[in-house]
């Protein structure tokens, strides 16, 4: 289709959904005869503010797009909730370039040793609560996550975080707290501010606790948690300041020697066993 390249999953996701939105839904100026099924690239880009060839690029999927495209694209294309996780999910949008940003990258010896880790879930998370770096058993159990790049987002705009973390309005403040402490301690970090943002607009669950300015209790060590396939872990949570880094903290899940939750690990890393070469 317009020679583009059918070889990637955004690229095809976007035309199918492109065929799917019915000119009339979006606006008199996508009226008349029509030579294509639902709308051209022009429309899109035009509905979404981006030029033609960018678009074009999205579809040949020579582009990745930021986070703020994705959610252009959302409004662009009439996206349900669902289709439009898968968008992001896809996309794997990236942090907007405007100005300078800090780079942020996980020491080849710190991902060895969380990768050394069978049985022990572990991620590594950066400034602006990024996650950079997961080991195999961490990317199973988030696997559910359309927004898996950054925490916050994961409690706070992804609709599996409620059903993930069981005791959500509890992880909801300890993350929103945890969050300030960072925020005055990087008072400039532009990523912590465009987070902090994002977050005020999208979710009212975070303006409210974030308009609290009261202090908030930390997770605690044993959290609940709960995965479709394995269904609800007992686990303990540990985090560890990275000394190479400044700001990238490890953090680690660990079941009881001999629990249903060990169990459950183990059934989970066996489930997904098959991608584990794939995981970050």
């Amino acid at each position: 289709m317009d020679g583009a390249d059918t070889s990637n999953a955004l690229g095809r996701f976007l035309r199918r959904h492109r065929a799917l939105t019915h000119p009339d839904q979006a606006g008199p100026q996508t009226a008349g005869r029509r030579q294509v099924p639902g709308l051209r690239r022009d429309e899109v880009a035009r509905l979404a503010g981006l030029s033609t060839g960018y678009y074009a690029r999205l579809e040949q999927g020579r582009r990745r797009p930021s986070r703020q495209t994705v959610a252009t694209l959302v409004r662009a294309l009439r996206l349900d909730e669902r289709a439009a996780a898968e968008l992001y999910r896809l996309a794997r949008p990236v942090v907007g370039r405007q100005g300078p940003a800090r780079v942020e990258r996980v020491a080849p010896e710190v991902l060895r040793l969380m990768h050394g880790w069978r049985d022990v879930p572990a991620y590594v998370l950066g400034w602006s609560q990024d996650v950079l770096a997961r080991n195999p058993l961490a990317g199973a159990l988030h696997s559910r996550f359309a927004h898996d790049d950054n925490m916050l987002r994961m409690i706070f705009l992804d609709p599996a975080g409620r059903e993930f973390f069981r005791d959500w309005s509890e992880t909801a403040r300890a993350a929103v707290a945890d969050l300030r402490e960072i925020a005055l301690k990087a008072p400039d970090e532009r990523g912590l501010a465009e987070l902090v943002g994002e977050l005020s607009i999208k979710s009212p669950p975070f303006r409210r606790l974030w308009a609290e300015r009261r202090p908030g209790q930390a997770v605690r060590r044993t959290i609940r948690l709960s995965h479709p396939e394995v269904h609800e872990l007992h686990l303990s949570r540990e985090v560890f300041l990275i000394a190479g880094a400044p700001g990238q903290r490890l953090v680690t899940y660990q079941a009881k020697p001999g629990s249903r939750s060990a169990d459950a690990l183990a059934l989970l890393a066996s489930l997904a066993a098959p991608d584990l070469g794939e995981s970050s």
